[in-house]
């Protein structure tokens, strides 16, 4: 293939000769380094050919695409090195992921914890030989004979799922498996590994399907890299919202009352009371109107929308009277068919609807995730019905609300993706040339006007529309899934939503689908493990506790907590007969923002010895002086809110 110019850092290296490999050519010109190219926005490892003739630019480690890439590699040497230990093991999938990769495997004993680090050392071994990665592309028909002939199952049914007559393997050394990539070119430029930990996970997430035994491990260039991640990755687990959930009593998922359930707790439900507060205070703010939707409708309604036919598998269906039912899976079509309630005008719209609706869906058992992926969960939805001219000061609208919701529960960084269409496939998407171009230009001018950067998706639209995802940066440096903006061509044609336009014609109205918290599950879960468990006093669900150091404190105390109720502080009491100190370790433990120690001489001089969180003893106060100090903590973070 003639004139592949390669560029590297924005320079040209020149164009890359026939009869030699694009590794070759390019470890000649910059040395040996894990790499990615990129040919006509299409990323790819040097040992896939290039298709066509085209500037091709060179991408290098950390990028993340090649950071991606690494891990691919890794999870293919943890693979090689499993089989060498376990003759027997048939091979899973081994994908990157967010943080380092995984890979499963179907073993007949589950892995203990005494061969993790003899895997680990068998990785190494994989690295020191350094072996070359080699690509090739063979028939289906040879690839099903190949790995049928290695008894590996799994393979085979994966390749005889693949619609295409041509399937792609890697090799390195002894090891093959089946792929795609993209890949690093050796297996030594990994060189610092660390095994994180192993599960059990299903075949494909079936709970119906074989068992795999999977194990996760990261990998990086440099030995600093590793160490850094290492505490990062520390930290997280002490953050784990299920470990929290439980020492804080907010919420429980109980095994009799079935997997990805969430019973919220007392606590748990004072923070998603005030989160829900505030969210519907601020909806009314902008101009929405709030909504209530049945958790169940007939799969008439389902049919309509297109769910039955292509969201099945995911809804429960049941019996009333001889008729199919269909319990909520989303809220959509009951906004819907509230806006169609009536004839509606031009002069009308835009129309705002915002629920906080429960939703069930049926995931899984293997991919259910204490409150991150759960089967029942309450979306915080909105639709907007608005005509075209009104589309780009509504969604500039959404992402202006999206981005203060964000940073009012403390989420400084975030990063944002607009998905687009295939334009290769435009087959297979819902609406004209026409409405795809308007609704995409939308959403980039509006994300342009106000300079927020943002990367591009091609294909990574829904089929009925084009969306924005932003995604929240925790306090270590993890995304959480966070608000999204949708269009929707699609529904507006199923349900016929008209409106009458200054003609006195019927037009169907452009649909902005937006979620901005999602699951209020997943975003106290994502809360939680952002700030530790320290929420902010005013998302705290008990702001300050009362300590008694004797019995004679009892009447003052129970006085004080009438006080600051009176006032609509969140206060609790602990008068029990324990020492003070370890009450006070309790209520650390607890992580509740302040508490206040009353004993013999705080009745006697009737005031309150006050403690902060993680700071120690911030003084003595009158009441008045107590409650003071925490209503001024408490509007100063409201008043951050207001000024974002």
């Amino acid at each position: 293939m003639t004139n592949i110019n390669i560029f590297y850092k924005g320079k040209p290296l020149g164009i890359k000769p026939e009869g030699i490999s694009l590794r070759n050519f390019i470890v000649d010109k910059i040395g040996d380094k894990p790499v990615l190219i990129r040919c006509s926005n299409r990323i790819q490892d040097l040992l896939t050919p290039i298709t066509e003739g085209s500037d091709c630019e060179i991408i290098e480690y950390p990028d993340e695409n090649v950071l991606s890439a690494f891990w691919h590699t890794s999870s293919h040497i943890l693979a090689q090195a499993v089989k060498r230990l376990f003759p027997s093991a048939k091979l899973g999938i081994g994908p990157a992921i967010e943080n380092g990769f995984y890979y499963d495997f179907f073993i007949d004993k589950p892995f203990a914890e005494e061969d993790i680090p003899r895997i680990e050392e068998e990785m190494k071994k994989i690295v020191d030989a350094d072996y070359q990665l080699v690509r090739e592309d063979i028939s289906k028909k040879d690839a099903d004979k190949l790995f049928s002939e290695k008894g590996e199952d799994f393979k085979v049914e994966l390749i005889r799922d693949i619609p295409e007559d041509k399937v792609s393997i890697y090799k390195q050394g002894d090891f093959i498996d089946l792929c795609k990539g993209p890949h690093i070119t050796s297996t030594g430029f990994v060189k610092n590994i660390k095994l994180l930990s192993f599960a059990s996970a299903y075949w494909h997430g079936d709970e119906h399907k074989a068992s795999m035994q999977r194990i996760y491990g990261i990998t990086f260039f440099e030995r600093k890299e590793l160490k850094k991640f290492l505490i990062r990755y520390e930290e997280a687990k002490k953050r784990d919202h299920r470990k929290l959930g439980k020492a804080l009593d907010l919420f429980s998922i109980y095994p009799e009352a079935g997997a990805g359930l969430v019973f919220w707790h007392p606590k748990g439900a004072v923070i998603r009371r005030v989160i829900e507060n505030f969210w519907i205070d601020e909806h009314r703010k902008r101009g929405y109107e709030l909504v209530y939707t049945p958790h169940i409708a007939k799969s008439d309604l389902w049919k309509i929308s297109g769910h039955f036919d292509y969201y099945k598998e995911n809804m429960y269906f049941f019996q009333i009277d001889n008729e199919e039912f269909v319990v909520k899976p989303m809220n959509c079509p009951g906004h819907i068919l509230i806006f169609k309630s009536q004839l509606r005008s031009y002069k009308d719209l835009p129309i705002r609807y915002a629920e906080l609706g429960t939703v069930y869906r049926r995931e899984r058992s293997g991919v259910l995730h204490g409150m991150l992926r759960v089967r029942g969960f309450t979306q915080d939805d909105g639709h907007i019905f608005c005509t075209p001219e009104q589309l780009g000061d509504e969604v500039s609208g959404v992402v202006d609300f999206a981005i203060y919701m964000i940073k009012a529960f403390g989420y400084k960084d975030f990063r944002i993706k607009l998905s687009v269409r295939d334009p290769e496939h435009k087959e297979k998407y819902a609406g004209s040339d026409t409405e795809w171009q308007q609704a995409e230009d939308a959403l980039r001018k509006t994300l342009d006007e106000k300079g927020l950067s943002f990367a591009i998706e091609e294909g990574g639209a829904v089929f009925y529309g084009p969306k924005i995802d932003i995604d929240l940066k925790d306090a270590i440096g993890r995304y959480w899934q966070g608000p999204t903006i949708q269009f929707d061509f699609n529904l507006p044609r199923r349900f016929n939503i008209t409106y009458i336009d200054k003609n006195g014609e019927k037009k169907l109205v452009y649909m902005v689908h937006r979620a901005l918290l999602g699951s209020l599950e997943r975003f106290v879960g994502g809360l939680i493990e952002h700030y530790a468990g320290n929420f902010p006093l005013w998302l705290a669900p008990v702001q300050a506790k009362i300590l008694t150091v004797t019995d004679t404190g009892v009447s003052f105390a129970n006085k004080v907590q009438q006080d600051m109720h009176k006032h609509h502080l969140r206060v609790e009491l602990d008068i029990r007969n324990e020492k003070i100190g370890y009450k006070i370790r309790e209520a650390e433990s607890l992580k509740i923002p302040y508490m206040i120690i009353i004993g013999q001489r705080e009745v006697d001089e009737n005031k309150l010895s006050v403690r902060q969180h993680k700071k120690g003893e911030i003084g003595i106060f009158s009441v008045d002086e107590a409650i003071k100090i925490l209503e001024e903590k408490i509007n100063k973070e409201v008043e951050y809110r207001e000024t974002l």
